[in-house]
């Protein structure tokens, strides 16, 4: 039916696996990936049994082709795993529940507070410069805090020089 099918060597496979290897670098996605692998195997099984049929050389193909792209979808790809920082692009969250001390007064419910290397703005209840507030939550690029009742040697940025 086909007579070129019968001509298919096993390095025909190993160029298809590279061809899809090197798709599965240029693609955003992994589907190429098993594919690749899966032409590989194809030619593995093809160089140790060199008169497979190509009927079973593209069922090989399919076979391995669906089972792997099935056992990484649903292994591997639905898998959520826990950062061991969750917070880490999200430096405001970091300081929830610090005393820090204010470095400009809080005037109108706005203020500022420097929290290691970084001023933030703060937001607040109106409170004098040196008061120690704790950090409270964030919206956006500023802190909320509230009045906190501490010596200047609790606070964990120190006082203001």
């Amino acid at each position: 039916m086909f007579p070129m099918m019968d001509q298919i060597g096993y390095w025909h496979w190993w160029i298809l696996a590279l061809v899809l290897l090197i798709v599965e670098m240029l693609a955003p996605s992994t589907m190429f990936l098993w594919m690749g692998i899966a032409a590989g195997i194809v030619g593995f099984s093809l160089l140790l049994i060199p008169d497979l049929a190509w009927e079973y050389q593209l069922l090989i193909f399919a076979v391995f082709s669906l089972a792997s792209i099935v056992l990484w979808i649903t292994f591997f790809k639905n898998r959520t795993e826990t950062p061991d920082e969750p917070e880490l692009n999200q430096r405001g969250r970091q300081y929830h529940g610090r005393l820090v001390t204010l470095e400009q007064a809080i005037v109108n419910g706005r203020g500022s507070a420097q929290i290691d290397d970084t001023v933030w703005r703060v937001s607040g209840p109106d409170l004098p410069v040196g008061q120690i507030v704790t950090v409270t939550g964030i919206e956006g690029t500023t802190l909320l805090v509230e009045q906190k009742t501490a010596t200047p040697e609790q606070a964990q940025d120190g006082p203001i020089h």
